[in-house]
């Protein structure tokens, strides 16, 4: 069903995106924040061309440049072109009190995806957490740092997919359509992380269903504020928290809580191999419980206006 607008009722001066054309500018905003973060980075010689030598500087400096120029290029263009402002792509009301919760959310749910793949003997400890170690201060600077810049990306990545692609989507082509074409090509961004190999293809499932529960927490809710704080608190806990790979990235760091790492022998769908817990079968399970719960207790609205209303 076409007209449906998520986040707020759309005015006679609103434009809409074609949706061949979204789904391009989507790439370029991508690559715009990329190059727009890259190319004055590695003039200055702080970013290494390739990325070899890289540490959490860098990596923070990327999340929050890269990322943070992507979510200016999509509120730029919906702003000049569409004639729309952030509250239509989902940043209405209620703003620290949803992302906070979706924070709370988040880090439980991949505490319990961490939970369960040790208790099944999946994971082993490297090393001690921040905590453990003779400079606790300094080993925390990382630790807040890359939260920050975890909170751009998160953010980032929301606002493009589910804030501004996913409800254009809707209000040309229906709710289910929607969301199934941004959770497709959220995880198509994904896919040249590692090798091709059973983790990414195992990986690249899951993170379609972490878009399709993404998408209808934010449509449930009538917000983007929850879901950005669920996304950011995920990468962040996954990283920082316990030293393991978020999408197939390792982050040089000592964690907040402890070092894991894989238990020799464990298989491969258990912990995710080279691609981390998000290409777990446990994540699999946790995130379909997660949608099939948004389903039945939600049923995904069909009328944008309402959201709009529930949002205000």
């Amino acid at each position: 069903m076409a007209g449906i607008e998520l986040y707020a009722q759309r005015k006679l001066k609103h434009r809409r995106t074609w949706t061949i054309a979204a789904v391009v500018l989507s790439l370029v905003f991508m690559i715009g924040g990329e190059i727009g973060a890259y190319l004055p980075a590695v003039a200055a010689g702080f970013v290494t061309p390739g990325g070899g030598a890289d540490g959490w500087p860098q990596l923070t400096y990327k999340l929050g440049v890269s990322f943070g120029l992507c979510s200016i290029l999509v509120l730029l263009w919906a702003w000049l072109f569409e004639r729309r402002g952030p509250a239509t792509l989902g940043l209405n009301a209620k703003g620290p009190l949803r992302f906070v919760r979706g924070y709370l959310i988040g880090l439980a749910f991949l505490a319990t995806v961490v939970g369960v793949i040790s208790t099944a003997g999946g994971y082993v400890v490297e090393g001690a957490g921040v905590f453990g170690s003779t400079a606790v201060g300094p080993a925390l600077l990382p630790i807040g740092a890359l939260m920050l810049g975890f909170i751009i990306q998160g953010s980032s990545e929301e606002l493009l997919f589910r804030g501004w692609l996913m409800q254009l989507i809707a209000s040309r082509h229906g709710i289910w359509i929607a969301v199934a074409a941004n959770s497709a090509l959220f995880a198509l961004a994904h896919a040249g992380n590692i090798e091709p190999s059973n983790e990414l293809y195992v990986g690249l499932a899951n993170i379609v269903l972490f878009g399709l529960f993404t998408s209808l927490y934010a449509v449930r809710e009538g917000s983007l504020w929850g879901v950005c704080g669920w996304h950011a608190a995920w990468n962040w806990l996954l990283g920082l928290g316990f030293g393991l790979e978020v999408s197939g990235q390792v982050i040089s760091s000592t964690p907040l809580v402890t070092d894991l790492i894989s238990a020799p022998g464990a298989a491969w769908w258990l912990t995710g191999g080279a691609f981390g817990p998000e290409a777990s079968i446990v994540t699999t399970a946790v995130l379909l419980t997660g949608t099939i719960v948004l389903i039945l207790r939600g049923r995904t609205r069909d009328h944008g206006v309402e959201a709009a209303s529930a949002a205000a």
